[in-house]
């Protein structure tokens, strides 16, 4: 008895659709495998599922790495080059936000204030402004806390009170 054909086209209930990728899945290792055996063929295999979840295979004569540099030759694109610019571009990124800040901290420490016009200098000045208010208001609540802890030691006598 044969199997039927069946139309290929996405599984919509997806219990049925991962009970189909986890047979089809091991099926296709299970090629994989014979063919690096029965051809003396190369093979690597790397799936994901839709959840993410990483299957793979590899020759037991060859590597991954050693497959990537193949197919690079191959076909002469280069596969880590646009990943490698993307990090570039994200580390040149990241070293002008970190000169952008060490240049803020200088100003806001009084430093490197000479190139700065009159409205470069106000707007520090806000800053610094608010930046005290925020400092003003931190101490307030510290000190409030701190009293009202006091008081409570006071009233529960676990503070010796010299008019008591």
């Amino acid at each position: 008895m044969g199997r039927g054909k069946i139309e290929i086209r996405k599984i919509e209930n997806p219990t049925s659709r991962q009970v189909t990728y986890s047979k089809r899945r091991v099926g296709i290792m299970k090629k994989a495998e014979e063919l690096t055996v029965l051809c003396d063929a190369q093979v690597s295999l790397i799936m994901f599922s839709s959840s993410g979840k990483l299957s793979g295979y590899c020759s037991s004569s060859t590597e991954i790495k050693e497959i990537f540099e193949r197919y690079q030759q191959v076909t002469g694109i280069d596969i880590w080059d646009a990943e490698y610019q993307r990090m570039q571009n994200t580390l040149k990124n990241l070293k002008e936000i970190n000169d952008n800040l060490q240049k803020e901290i200088r100003q806001r420490k009084g430093e490197n204030l000479e190139g700065l016009d009159i409205n470069e200098l106000r707007g520090l000045e806000q800053k610094l402004e608010e930046s005290i208010k925020i400092v003003r208001q931190r101490k307030y609540h510290v000190i409030a806390t701190q009293t009202d802890t006091y008081k409570k030691k006071k009233h529960q006598g676990n503070i010796y009170s010299p008019t008591a």
